[in-house]
Parts: C-alpha cells; sequence; structure tokens
C-alpha cells in the first residue's frame, strides 16, 4: 500500500476547516473519558469485553479498514496509475465479506470457548503450539511498529497542513492525542472513535461523489474528457498494465484475511448469531465510502486536462486539491478532520493489537503470563507509540518501505495458518509455524534487499505477493508431508468449533 508520504498538502488553515477539526478533537476527548471509565479488565482494554453491538461493529471494522490511505494516498494512486489503482480497493466490499464469512463465527466462539483475546492466541489454540503462538505474536509486533509509524507521519502531514504545527511537530501532537485515548480507554476508545469516523466519512462521501460529478459536467463527460488526452487511464488494467493491476487484487483481497486490527474485532460482537446480517452492512458500507476513492481523481483527472483546475505538484494533493477548489468548505473539513480521524482510529487498533502481543501474547507464549496485565498493556502502548513517532521522522522513504513491509507480514503469516487453518483439519503445528517463519523471513528479506536496490522485480511483481504465495505453498506442502500427525494436534473443543 502507498502510504500518504509524498507530502505536503496545501495549506488548509481556514477557519471553518479549523474549527470543524477541533469539534472533533473535542468529541475524540470525551470518547476517550468515557471508554476509560469502562477499561477495568485487561479483557475491556484489549476486545472491549466482547460487549459491542452488530451496527458498531460493522461500521467500527470499515473504519479500520479504509484508514486515511482511502481518502488521499488512494485517490492519489488512481490519479498516477489511472484504473490500476482501484484494484486495491475493488475486491474491498465483497473480501471484507468473505473475511467475516470465514472467520468471524469461530474466532468468536473460540473467544467464548478458550478466553482468547488475540489473533496469535487463536493460532496457539488452533495447532497447540506454544511456537506457533510466540512467531506471530512477534510478526505482528514487527509489522505493528512499520505501520504506526507510517500512520503517524501521515498524521502529521494532516495536522500540519490543518494547523500550521511543521510536520515533526505534527507527528508527535498526533501520536499525543492517540496515545492519551489509547492509553486510557484501550481498544473500546478506538471503536467508538471509529464509529464517528465511519458515520461521517460515509456521509461525506456520498455528498463529495455529487460534487465531482457536477465538476465535471457528469461521468459521461469526465470520461470522454479523459478517453480524448489520455486513453490508458481508463483502460482496464490503466496506465500500469495487467500484472500491477490483479497483484494489487490479490495482495489485497486474500491479504485482508490477515491483518490483526481488522479480524480481531470479530471478538468483540455480543452476539455471534447477528454476523448474518454483519456480511450486508459492511459490503454497503464499504460500498458507499470506495465513491470518494475513485470519484476525486477522476474528476480531478478531467478538470485538470481540461484547464479548469492547475497541474497537481504531487498525486496525492488529488483529493485536497479538488476539496478546496470544488467543494463547500464545510465538507471539506469534514473529509479533512475524517482522514485525520481514521488515521487515529487505525493507530489505535494497531497499537492495540502490539501491545498485546507485547504483553500477552509473548508471555503466554513462554508460559510466564504477566500480573497486572492491564497495567502492562498501558504500559507496552506508551513504549510502541513513541518508538513509532521517533521512527516516523526517518526519511519518506524509509518509513514508506515500513508500511508495505508490515502488510505483507501481516498476510503472509496470519492469512494461511489462521483463515485455512480453521477450515482444514489437514493442516498441521509443523505447516502453521513453517508458513509464519516463510512469511517472516520472504518479507524481510525481500522487501530489505528490494529498499537497498540489491536487485529488482519485474513491473507488477511484488514481495508482498510473492511472500503470500510462497506462506501458502509452504503451509500447504508441509501440511501434507506431515499429515499423519494433523487430527492428534486438534483438541476436542477446537474441532467442534472449526465443524459449527
Amino acid at each position: 500500500m502507498r502510504p500518504l508520504l509524498q507530502a505536503s498538502l496545501p495549506p488548509l488553515a481556514q477557519p471553518v476547516i479549523v474549527a470543524v477539526a477541533l469539534v472533533y478533537l473535542v468529541v475524540v476527548a470525551a470518547i476517550a473519558t468515557w471508554a476509560a471509565s469502562r477499561t477495568r479488565t485487561v479483557r475491556d482494554f484489549f476486545v472491549a469485553g466482547s460487549g459491542i453491538g452488530l451496527w458498531t461493529l460493522a461500521i467500527a471494522k470499515m473504519a479500520a479498514t479504509l484508514s486515511g490511505f482511502s481518502f488521499v494516498g488512494g485517490p492519489g494512486l488512481v490519479y498516477a496509475i489511472g484504473l490500476a489503482g482501484v484494484f486495491i480497493i475493488l475486491p474491498g466490499a465483497l473480501t471484507n465479506a468473505l473475511g467475516a464469512w470465514v472467520l468471524a463465527k469461530k474466532l468468536r466462539l473460540l473467544g467464548e470457548v478458550r478466553g482468547l483475546l488475540t489473533i496469535p492466541g487463536a493460532i496457539g489454540a488452533r495447532y497447540r503450539s506454544p511456537a506457533a503462538h510466540g512467531l506471530s505474536a512477534a510478526a505482528i509486533l514487527v509489522a505493528v511498529v512499520g505501520y504506526v509509524a507510517t500512520n503517524l507521519l501521515a498524521l502529521g502531514i494532516v495536522i500540519d497542513a490543518i494547523f500550521g504545527t511543521g510536520l515533526t511537530t505534527g507527528i508527535w501532537i498526533g501520536m499525543a492525542i492517540i496515545l492519551t485515548y489509547t492509553a486510557a480507554g484501550g481498544i473500546l476508545a478506538g471503536i467508538y472513535t471509529d464509529v464517528l469516523h465511519g458515520a461521517v466519512m460515509a456521509v461525506a462521501s456520498l455528498a463529495v461523489f455529487v460534487f465531482a460529478l457536477r465538476s465535471g459536467g457528469g461521468m459521461d463527460h469526465i470520461s470522454r474528457t479523459i478517453m480524448d488526452a489520455d486513453p490508458a487511464f481508463l483502460a482496464p488494467w490503466g496506465a500500469a498494465g495487467p500484472m500491477t493491476a490483479l497483484s494489487f487484487f490479490f495482495v489485497f483481497s486474500l491479504g485482508s484475511l490477515g491483518q490483526p486490527h481488522v479480524i480481531s474485532k470479530f471478538y468483540m460482537l455480543r452476539d455471534p448469531r447477528q454476523f448474518k446480517w454483519y456480511l450486508l452492512l459492511m459490503s454497503l458500507a464499504l460500498l458507499v465510502t470506495q465513491l470518494l476513492y475513485f470519484s476525486i481523481p477522476l474528476a480531478t483527472k478531467a478538470l485538470v486536462t481540461t484547464g479548469a483546475m492547475p497541474p497537481l505538484a504531487t498525486p496525492d494533493q488529488a483529493t485536497p486539491m479538488f476539496l478546496l477548489r470544488f467543494t463547500p468548505v464545510f465538507v471539506a473539513g469534514l473529509v479533512f478532520s475524517g482522514v485525520a480521524a481514521a488515521i487515529m482510529a487505525t493507530v489505535n487498533s494497531f497499537m492495540n493489537v502490539g501491545a498485546a502481543a507485547l504483553t500477552h501474547d509473548i508471555p503466554v507464549a513462554m508460559g510466564r503470563r504477566l500480573r497486572h496485565e492491564l497495567q502492562w498493556g498501558r504500559l507496552s502502548t506508551v513504549l510502541i507509540a513513541v518508538v513509532a513517532a521517533a521512527v516516523a521522522q526517518l526519511s519518506g522513504t524509509l518509513v514508506a518501505f515500513l508500511g508495505i513491509f508490515g502488510w505483507g507480514l501481516f498476510a503472509s503469516t496470519i492469512a494461511p495458518a489462521l483463515a485455512i487453518g480453521l477450515h482444514w483439519t489437514g493442516a498441521t503445528r509443523a505447516g502453521a509455524i513453517a508458513s509464519i517463519a516463510t512469511g517472516l523471513g520472504v518479507t524481510l528479506v525481500g522487501e530489505s534487499l528490494g529498499y537497498f536496490r540489491v536487485y529488482t522485480l519485474p513491473t507488477g511483481i511484488s514481495v508482498s505477493g510473492l511472500s503470500l504465495v510462497t506462506s501458502f505453498l509452504v503451509f500447504f506442502g508441509v501440511s501434507w508431508l506431515t499429515r499423519a500427525r494433523a487430527a492428534a494436534e486438534i483438541d476436542a473443543d477446537i474441532r467442534l468449533v472449526m465443524e459449527l
């Protein structure tokens, strides 16, 4: 995923935009205060006490899935390479429903049966393996730091654009805000911040879609304008070609089954019988918010082509420049504040997952469960936040590398062992450990060597895609070689959940 890193947004310090942003911050502070008063146990801190309702969960998970990338970096990518960029989010409304169908009920029931709090905990329970539990937790912890750093840099850019703080100050202000409500209210604060952001952005997306069509004279006129000037932009694979588009689709569809900050929310639903309605709500919510993702770059491309809008300094300016010029300032303020809220909510989820890996999963895997986990969880949240904010000060290309590394690492280390393992009784402990280790090794080595330009992959081939494919192949291959042990490695209660 290409993060919001290329950096400078145009100045957004208009009174209405600043006022909307301040109102957002006040509401977030109120949510944090309320959530802190309800966070009394480690289960409250990590999985909201498994007491979240259906509508709340659907909106929160939609918001955690989209993040700020979908509103700035994503439209910028489509503006740069055409319709190939849509293949990142095109499967979203379907694959998130698929993820719910594959994982939701089983994870929720596992949480009930075993008292689980985390995704590594589910992997450890499925294979009766402390090694798989600890190794997956270590991989998550490594990826979380990079992902949080990427999002803190993006948040710093937005805060700087709205309040004129300077990038470094913006990063640390953003970190302090997120840390305050995450350490105090845990995932509950993040859930309801997600709800705020998701509801606002759904409304804003519909409004922006209307303004985008109006500014370009309707979709037919927008399409004809772009086709006359740059036919490759609207070609089925965009300007990047079929391999890039299909690689995006593969990595971001199957890879979604391994994103712990998203799938861990399945532990939180109060009544697992409601999952049948969750699929419909999630798909509709994502379809609405995707309107903004593709309408802005198409309208902006047409407006720049006709001279109604000046050329962009960088593709990532597609969203802010369009909003400032072609929507009411209040709508622009909602979107910019929503982007900041989206980033904050995503960082909250990552920090919560990282804190759980550090203070719960790794100690449990080593047989040394910590006392006072709630206090240690809050302290580890502070540690992760400070380290990630420090990393965010590094060069943009390095932080971008860490963000891409994080996505691929999550996907390749979790998706095979968990998504396949909870449905296939032939999966073995050795297969799970081998696939997790393979995903970790291929992603770390491949992305690092690529970053230092030791090699260059063919156009459209990504390390994330290669590591995901390799991890799946190793998972199936090693499980087949050790298949004689498969039945004996599944506990009776786990098998019952798998069969439901």
